[in-house]
């Protein structure tokens, strides 16, 4: 079990915060990209990516030097947060192409690719890649339960945020009204109670999606 801890810990300390920075990137500089190019941008936006996991896991000693042992209550919570991560993560991706998974709308030169879609878990929230992200992280530290992997979960929710406030900065830009009227209609992570079926934008069922995560 430590072994597993240890690895999952060391997981939880690479390849999320270079996600969550690859995604902050994106969003934050989309003008940017767009102009440099599709393929230069993802040369630029992989190295940084693979390039911040080493610089995180040649500092592992240092980062992982303080764990507080195997926690079963701990486990055991934490699986079930995974799980339901993992099931959220799931029906969005049901949703989304490889493309759109990848960001591949967004950086298009001519900013204007993709059609705004309302299916499925994107009926009842708005990012729900987002939220299955903040249920694993905090799953992860839990199972860990290491420090650096709690800093990684309770540093995850501003950042996430910063990045969802970022993207739909960048969704309305694209889609304008449209996409305005979605967020005045779907909850940005927690699902209301009920919502009338088919009341969200005017996108049809059958339009393929590039929007929120």
């Amino acid at each position: 079990m430590d072994t597993a801890r240890y690895v999952v810990a060391l997981l939880a300390i690479t390849v999320f915060p270079a996600a969550m920075l690859y995604w902050l990137l994106v969003h934050q500089f989309v003008r940017f990209w767009r102009q440099l190019g599709l393929v230069p941008s993802y040369i630029v936006l992989f190295g940084i990516f693979f390039t911040m996991i080493g610089a995180v896991y040649a500092l592992r000693g240092t980062l992982l030097a303080a764990e507080y042992g195997t926690n079963w209550l701990f486990i055991g919570i934490g699986g079930v947060l995974f799980v339901a991560g993992k099931v959220v993560q799931g029906f969005a991706r049901r949703q989304l192409s490889i493309a759109t998974f990848l960001g591949v709308p967004e950086l298009q030169p001519s900013g204007k690719e993709g059609r705004l879609l309302q299916l499925g878990i994107y009926r009842r929230v708005r990012h729900p890649r987002y939220l299955g992200v903040m249920l694993g992280t905090v799953a992860m530290a839990l199972f860990t339960n290491y420090l650096a992997a709690y800093a990684v979960a309770v540093i995850a929710f501003p950042w996430l945020h910063l990045i969802m406030v970022l993207e739909e900065r960048e969704l309305l830009d694209r889609f304008g009204e449209a996409y305005r009227t979605y967020q005045q209609q779907v909850p940005r992570l927690v699902p209301r109670r009920s919502r009338a079926a088919g009341s969200t934008t005017s996108g049809s069922p059958s339009q393929a999606r590039s929007a929120s995560r």
